[in-house]
């Protein structure tokens, strides 16, 4: 298999903020209902910021704990990567901030925008790094504050999102431990189902574009379903394939958490058991780049995890984009 040796998980971390955002909290802000909700997405609740609150502050509460339970110091991590689609600014990077409040000072650091694919490509990009640099430490985020760019006049989007972090220490591993494949795709046509139209280069910040509500997030619903249903379901077909694994080789299975209804179809397609999903939508909504990270943290601290077990993680979003990584842990 490819990449044995290279690019192993050591230690995970993950934070959600305090507030709680219920079902029935929706109910008295848009024409919803908790059933209505849960029968077609699986959420329950999902954890929000308060106003003061921004990703940096997430994303370094979630590294801490990771760094902690990797038993390694701010001062050795060489390399940090932050997947975000809500950073702290536009410029600088997120992880530059990151880095200051860790104490990372031989550290460079980078944001990646890969929306809910964001934390996989991340777990790539280290270990290509790692590959190149065996000696290396690098340190990957998943950080999100999605609720402030949701639209809460828009009762089919804002029933979605919640806000978190979950990270990951990457070192070179043993022979065949860490990332041994997975792939990296995108489908750019697609790039309008998920989109912020304002504040960038092609809509710059203005009083038009405030005023039209152009600075939340647009998502073209059936069509986004459509497309996750059937790209999770690809995704796990060719991480078997490509690996040689059967279902039976495979000890967990841990996929971006977007719709309950989508990893149970993806899961009975290649007669997967939901045992061997992790899923925690229920408690913590669709948080977009954070979403796998905060999902494998609460899964190895669970004991879900062991030395030695084959993890697949699977992210698919806006982009469109979608990504995958085969583990032995």
């Amino acid at each position: 298999m490819a990449n044995s040796g290279k690019g192993a998980i050591i230690g995970t971390g993950s934070y959600l903020p305090e507030k709680v955002l219920t079902n029935f909290d929706l109910e008295k802000m848009v024409d919803t209902s908790d059933e209505w909700i849960f029968t077609r997405t699986g959420i329950r609740e999902r954890h929000v910021v308060g106003g003061d609150t921004a990703t940096s502050d997430l994303a370094v509460e979630a590294a801490r704990r990771a760094l902690e339970d990797a038993r390694v110091a701010p001062e050795e991590v060489d390399l940090i990567a932050v997947a975000t689609i809500t950073p702290d600014y536009p410029l600088p990077a997120t992880a530059c901030i990151v880095q200051d409040r860790l104490g990372a000072k031989k550290a460079g650091a980078f944001d990646l925008q890969a929306a809910c694919s964001g934390f996989v490509y991340g777990i790539h990009l280290a270990a290509g790094y790692l590959a190149a640099h065996p000696d290396k430490t690098v340190l990957v985020i998943g950080a999100e504050t999605l609720t402030k760019m949701t639209d809460y006049t828009d009762r089919t989007s804002c029933i979605l999102f919640g806000d978190g972090a979950g990270a990951v220490v990457m070192r070179t591993g043993e022979a065949g431990q860490g990332l041994l494949n997975g792939e990296l795709g995108a489908d750019g046509s697609g790039y309008a189902m998920m989109i912020t139209p304002g504040g960038g280069s092609r809509q710059p910040a203005s009083h038009a574009t405030v005023d039209a509500r152009l600075h939340y997030m647009k998502i073209r619903g059936r069509e986004v379903f459509k497309f996750a249903v059937t790209k999770m379901g690809d995704l796990m077909e060719n991480a078997l394939k490509t690996n040689g694994l059967s279902v039976e080789d495979v000890a967990l299975v841990v996929p971006h958490q977007v719709n309950v209804r989508i990893i149970s179809a993806a899961a009975e397609r290649i007669g997967l058991p939901l045992e061997k999903v992790y899923i925690n939508i229920d408690r913590v909504g669709n948080t977009s780049a954070a979403s796998v990270a905060i999902a494998l943290d609460e899964a190895k601290r669970a004991g879900r995890i062991r030395r030695g077990d084959i993890v697949i993680l699977l992210g698919f979003g806006g982009g469109l984009t979608w990504s995958s990584a085969v583990l032995r842990w």
